[in-house]
């Protein structure tokens, strides 16, 4: 609930409490989310800020309890949500490491084994013994990184951890997140960059505004959103009375010149759904959204009947 007062002390919420004027607007930051993540699963999760996706992570990571439904967590988590949690910015980078570690449930023993392989990974041999507090955040991020990924958790989940960081470290985190997929991890991430969902995932869910717009295979969602960010006041694909024809749609944006192809081989009417939507080029050929330069055409194909999406 979020409070439609302002109250200056304790005393006055009470006094407020007591008589009867405390006035609270409800809100849902997530409302009938459903997601089956599979073991090995590259899950990506989309959608604009404020949408969702942190509170979705930290519900499965059993930071928040929900209201309503429940979370089925199989395994050890490894939760890389919130740059600096877990780490006492008072204290260097070599005591965090200890703290951090034992955060996660790490023995001081296991950690002094994998001490130098940490420190090695992150890169911050020279900067062991300043306080974490004179870090830059990519270098924060490196090192919760390491020591999160320093064994293999049964699920690792990345919450923009990967933006912070320079392009080379990111190279380095994308190939320790493969090697854990390979090894049977599964792996949660949440990123604004479209080009690293589609590089990266193999499945992916779009959040808008508390509720999930849509969940499939990672080339689909990507270009669906993308449409949205680009004309969501053309398309509404969850609209069953949605009226569209074959045709093209030009909208000038200020990375693109997007094209959006709509075809729908049955004509106008009611009861259309999302067929198939991709991003091509002009040669009709497959790019990738996120990778797509110059003019970007977005092909929707649009059939009868119920979207079950």
């Amino acid at each position: 609930n979020l409070s439609k007062e302002k109250h200056e002390s304790l005393k006055e919420y009470f006094l407020a409490m007591v008589q009867g004027r405390l006035q609270y607007d409800e809100f849902y930051a997530l409302k009938d989310v459903s997601l089956d993540i599979m073991p090995g699963d590259f899950y990506g999760l989309v959608g604009l800020n404020g949408s969702g996706k942190s509170t979705l992570l930290k519900t499965i990571a059993g930071v928040y309890k929900p209201s309503k439904g429940k979370v089925t967590v199989n395994g050890t988590i490894a939760p890389l949500i919130e740059l600096g949690a877990g780490f006492d910015m008072d204290l260097t980078a070599r005591e965090n490491i200890y703290l951090n570690g034992t955060v996660l449930g790490f023995s001081p023993k296991y950690l002094d084994e994998k001490f130098d392989e940490i420190v090695e990974f992150s890169e911050l041999e020279n900067f062991l013994d300043v306080p974490l507090k004179n870090y830059s955040s990519g270098m924060v991020a490196r090192i919760g990184f390491a020591i999160a990924t320093i064994t293999k958790p049964d699920i690792l989940i990345a919450d923009e951890v990967l933006s912070v960081g320079d392009f080379l470290f990111q190279q380095k985190c994308e190939k320790r997140m493969q090697e854990l997929m390979a090894g049977g991890t599964t792996v949660i991430l949440v990123s604004h960059s479209i080009e690293q969902i589609e590089r990266m995932c193999s499945k992916v869910a779009w959040l808008s505004h508390g509720h999930l717009k849509m969940n499939g295979d990672t080339a689909t969602v990507c270009a669906a959103y993308i449409l949205c960010l680009y004309s969501d006041h053309i398309l509404n694909f969850f609209d069953h009375s949605l009226r569209l024809c074959t045709g093209k749609i030009d909208l000038v944006d200020h990375r693109h010149n997007v094209q959006v192809v709509i075809q729908s081989q049955v004509g106008v009417g009611k009861g259309l759904r999302l067929d198939t939507l991709r991003c091509i080029d002009n040669e009709q050929r497959a790019v990738a959204c996120g990778k797509a330069s110059g003019n970007l055409i977005v092909e929707v194909n649009m059939a009868r009947g119920v979207n079950h999406v």
